[in-house]
């Protein structure tokens, strides 16, 4: 008699609310006495209804837990885990603008954390990775790929940092290889000395021996996988953070699997065309990773993007 493989666990629909302030800092509850985890700290919300939308959700569970009521949410993030007691399906929506004052209705601590601060303990498990998402800037920057020199690059750099971009993805093909390690030499440091976001392509890579180790690890940059090299991967790079281009659903989910921190989606242009934003919005709107949008130079779609679910925008500063 073989054995039969046990039944698929029901999954529970879950709304989960991250309330932002104007100062980026985002809402932590811990849970009440008698749940599952209490006193595990998480971001507030609650199961979705039969005939709820996850929006119309929000509203409702942060009426009844918080005493607020949500004037606007955006799509973010959707995710799955496996508790003991409970398979859920999250899903994350930013909220920016609500009415009233916080109320721990149901007797639960509440914290606002800022982005970068040190989140309080013990968290739930599928908490977790939205403490990375939340230091996620808006805007990533790349560099322009067109630099043909180690100055050049490094006075790019010093320009997009003057004017406030935190998080860049380097990648200069035209480099020689000298020209190319003094670059990233420089830019690391610069990198380092402000606080940024900075990662490499790894088409920019290898370098040479004595650099690597310099480059290597927390202490260095992080890494950012272009297609082919993150559908080749099976094995996160070691890197303080990590990013990947994607171009489908499949890419999105392997990048998740991989433990990558966000993904950047190339939609070939971002305009006002229904259908595209439509398309958008489909990938965006189940994604189990931030996404930001390529978009060229502006930032005139950065709202339009929110709506369709993704992060943010990438952009050629």
């Amino acid at each position: 008699m073989t054995e039969q493989a046990p039944a698929p666990r029901p999954v529970t629909q879950v709304a989960v609310g991250v309330l932002v302030r104007d100062d980026g800092a985002v809402l932590l509850a811990d849970r009440p006495a008698g749940k599952p985890y209490a006193g595990y700290w998480e971001f507030p919300g609650g199961k979705i209804e039969s005939g709820e939308s996850v929006a119309q959700a929000l509203v409702r569970e942060l009426a009844e837990e918080l005493g607020v009521s949500v004037q606007d949410s955006l799509p973010w993030v959707t995710m799955e885990y496996n508790y003991p007691h409970a398979y859920v399906r999250l899903h994350f929506r930013r909220i920016l603008a609500w009415t009233g004052v916080l109320r721990a209705i149901e007797g639960q601590r509440l914290q606002f954390l800022s982005p970068g601060d040190m989140p309080p303990q013990p968290l739930l498990p599928a908490a977790i990775p939205a403490m990375r998402w939340i230091q996620l800037p808006a805007v990533t920057g790349c560099s322009p790929q067109t630099c043909s020199s180690a100055g050049e690059s490094v006075a790019w750099m010093e320009n997009v940092v003057e004017r406030g971009l935190r998080q860049l993805i380097w990648h200069e093909p035209l480099l020689d290889a000298a020209e190319r390690n003094a670059a990233l030499f420089a830019c690391t440091n610069l990198a380092a000395a402000y606080g940024l976001h900075f990662l490499v392509d790894v088409r920019s890579l290898p370098l040479d021996s004595s650099l690597s180790g310099s480059l290597a690890g927390d202490a260095g940059p992080g890494r950012y996988l272009d297609t082919p090299t993150l559908r080749a991967s099976t094995v996160r790079p070691e890197a303080a953070w990590l990013g990947a281009a994607v171009e489908t659903a499949e890419d999105l989910a392997h990048a998740a699997a991989l433990g990558c921190d966000f993904a950047v989606l190339d939609p070939g242009g971002v305009n006002a065309d229904p259908s595209q934003w439509e398309a958008i919005s489909r990938l965006c709107g189940d994604t189990p990773l931030p996404v930001y949008l390529a978009a060229g130079t502006g930032l005139a779609n950065l709202q339009l993007a929110n709506r369709a679910g993704a992060h943010g925008l990438a952009i050629r500063p």
